[in-house]
């Protein structure tokens, strides 16, 4: 694979790579840094097999580092940004024995890991000869879940030996972070293609929409929460965004009355839902249509079942196995249990209906907080809204929702408003018990709602 890749790189000379803070550098010009940093990993003394953090988000260099490690076989760890959960995680799990960081410039350091063996799962890799990855969940209800892949199994699959390269192939911007799986995923669908990787200086809804007018960007990969911002700020107004072809989100579930607006304010733009998760990789998938939350799995490298509710996968790119927890997750016949609550119809169509850990028990009845999110975003006065459950002395868990308002209200009407909204849409059990007006509207790293578990 290695001659292969380098190879393809070099025939695509030219062809513009890579396009971060309005410079460009071509596919040559990516050839050229992947073999100096190349270099700095020979002058470290960085092996086959050692595990190597990944520091720094997308930008030219860093995805040069990112396919010289591959190269070298290393098992990369990216990390955008240390958190103290996260570093400890990466040190006694990961057991790295360099740091690639990249900043105005390419170091490669010793990672002061603690002593002892990296884990036995390496001693596969080692015995397959592939590269390694590994994956940070991420650690909303704890340590992050380190999770490791077969690198050289993720490439094959996603970017494979056969070319197909269009005559002015597209921009793809990389909204995703580099550290997740959807972000990877990106990449190497950049490559696939002989693309040009658009990297945003920042991810905010006005410099994203500035890019897509900027670059003519047919596709836009996101999340429902960041598509939301998008419209709450209007920027779908203040820019030109008719190149839009195709829209596809994730990460987390889509309100149906939201995907509504979204159809509305991009209507010349397909809307697919996509679905996967750091476990299994990113699903070729199917919407019923632009205005359905129903999507089909439609990818010859995936299984899929529905087991009391919950959906679980089987693929070719299925990690190796946690690092620092048990394998508990996957069944003894193979299949990952994805925590995530679906229903099937008719035509096998599925719908997250929500994540199993977020289900609120009030007093023995079950309330999915999706299902109040999307009656909720019915409401042209409501802007953005989040559910939870907060324990309850009476009924065990009680439903909270946080709400910003779309126009001006008193905090007394949008409390009022939200009840009378719901009156007559929920049973009583769903109805709220506090509503929290909301100035800002949290969003996680990953660009999805900040949710209070039960």
């Amino acid at each position: 694979m290695r001659d292969t890749l380098t190879d393809r790189l070099e025939r695509w000379g030219d062809r513009t790579a890579v396009v971060h803070h309005e410079a460009g550098q071509t596919y040559a010009e990516l050839a050229a840094e992947i073999r100096r940093i190349e270099t700095l990993l020979d002058e470290a003394g960085v092996k086959p097999h050692d595990a190597v953090v990944l520091k720094g988000d997308f930008c030219f260099s860093q995805i040069a580092a990112l396919f010289a490690l591959y190269l070298r076989k290393a098992v990369v760890v990216p990390v955008v940004t240390f958190t103290e959960t996260t570093l400890e995680a990466v040190r006694d799990a990961c057991r790295p024995r360099h740091v690639v960081e990249v900043a105005d410039d390419v170091t490669v350091a010793p990672f002061d890991s603690p002593p002892g063996e990296a884990s036995e799962l390496y001693g596969a890799l080692t015995e397959s000869g592939a590269a390694g990855l590994v994956l940070l969940s991420s650690g909303s209800t704890g340590a992050p879940k380190a999770v490791l892949h077969d690198f050289d199994a993720l490439v094959a699959e996603k970017i494979g030996t056969s070319e197909r390269v269009g005559r002015k192939p597209p921009h793809i911007l990389l909204f995703l972070l580099a550290d997740h799986i959807g972000g990877i995923n990106s990449l190497l669908g950049v490559v696939r293609g002989a693309a040009t990787a658009v990297v945003p200086a920042k991810r905010t809804p006005e410099e994203i929409c500035r890019l897509v007018e900027r670059y003519g960007i047919r596709l836009l990969p996101t999340s429902p929460t960041f598509l939301n911002l998008v419209l709450i700020g209007r920027f779908h107004e203040k820019f030109d965004l008719s190149s839009l072809r195709l829209i596809t989100y994730g990460t987390e579930p889509m309100p149906e009355e939201l995907l509504k607006r979204v159809h509305a304010a991009f209507p010349r733009a397909r809307l697919l839902q996509t679905f996967g998760t750091s476990e299994t990789g990113i699903s070729t998938t199917q919407s019923e249509s632009s205005s359905s939350t129903y999507f089909r799995i439609s990818d010859a490298g995936v299984e899929y079942r529905v087991v009391d509710g919950e959906l679980q996968l089987r693929t070719r790119t299925q990690f190796m196995g946690y690092l620092n927890y048990s394998d508990e997750a996957v069944t003894a016949d193979g299949w990952f249990r994805t925590g995530d609550l679906v229903e099937e119809n008719a035509d096998g169509y599925i719908k997250v209906k929500g994540r199993a850990k977020e289900i609120i028990n009030v007093g023995g009845e079950k309330v999915l907080p999706l299902e109040l999110e999307s009656i909720l975003m019915g409401s042209p006065h409501i802007a953005y809204c989040t559910v939870y459950g907060k324990p309850n002395s009476i009924t065990g868990q009680a439903v909270h929702v946080d709400v910003k308002p779309d126009g001006a209200m008193s905090r007394a009407e949008v409390r009022r408003h939200v009840r009378e909204f719901l009156d007559g849409k929920v049973e009583p059990f769903k109805m709220p018990a506090k509503v929290t007006v909301i100035d800002e509207i949290p969003v996680s790293a990953r660009f999805k709602k900040k949710r209070s578990l039960p």
